[in-house]
């Protein structure tokens, strides 16, 4: 039986090819809310394949990617390889490995619905400097336009489990409670991915509740194909994202 540490394990190469990025807007919100800067030491907790590490690498960060998947992990390790900026940690939130008082900022990217929320904050008050922050992120779909509306239906309708491992069964309230004492603030992105079919499936396939074979595979990925071709343009689809940031 999987875990929330090895469920993407056979997913990484399609994780790293169609999951979408962060945008380098991010940084400069934390610049002017918090008072971020490149000197800051950033921990990214629940690392991955380095997607979330990105945008700190790129300002210049020293960026301690902390990441209990081997497979996730060693594939950061060489898109990185030549990043002295960049510390790959073989770790969890609840146990980070990381020094007492040694990190300026925490980020975790599509990741903390993952965690053991009490285990964790006692981790992250245990790693972050007096004046630390952590910062939580999402890259969350909109629902709101047609394509998205019926792509969501067909998750729904064909995987049980996805309603059970969502990052939308964490509420503003569970945000709030881990933040504690300190208050939970939010800001928001647009973000934007464009795929032709096999991208579309390579984005579901990523997706650790997608079925790998069988009957519901099949069934799935019909029905995929189907919704591309009612609303491709030009060969294309566009997947609208909420980039939701909540730090504190």
């Amino acid at each position: 039986m999987k875990t929330s540490t090895t469920r993407f394990s056979d997913r990484v190469d399609d994780y790293i090819k169609f999951r979408p990025h962060y945008p380098s807007q991010i940084i400069e919100g934390l610049k002017r809310k918090i008072g971020f800067s490149k000197e800051d030491i950033v921990a990214d907790i629940g690392s991955g394949t380095g997607i979330s590490s990105e945008i700190f690498i790129d300002n210049g960060n020293k960026v301690f990617a902390v990441e209990p998947n081997t497979e996730m992990r060693q594939a950061a390790e060489i898109t990185f390889s030549e990043k002295p900026n960049f510390i790959s940690v073989n770790g969890t939130a609840e146990n980070s490995n990381l020094e007492s008082n040694s990190i300026d900022l925490i980020f975790c990217g599509q990741a903390f619905h993952w965690f053991n929320k009490q285990v964790s904050k006692l981790e992250f008050s245990r790693i972050l400097r007096a004046n630390g922050n952590i910062v939580l992120a999402w890259n969350v779909r909109n629902e709101e336009n047609e394509f998205q509306k019926e792509y969501e239906q067909i998750l729904i309708s064909n995987i049980a489990e996805h309603k059970d491992v969502t990052h939308k069964n964490i509420s503003d309230q569970t945000i709030a409670d881990f933040f504690e004492p300190k208050v939970a603030l939010f800001d928001s992105i647009i973000n934007l991915q464009e795929f032709d079919l096999e991208g579309l499936k390579g984005r579901l396939k990523s997706s650790s509740y997608c079925p790998k074979e069988g009957t519901e595979h099949d069934r799935l990925f019909k029905e995929i194909e189907s919704l591309f071709k009612k609303f491709e343009h030009n060969g294309i689809v566009k997947f609208e994202y909420q980039t939701k940031i909540y730090y504190c």
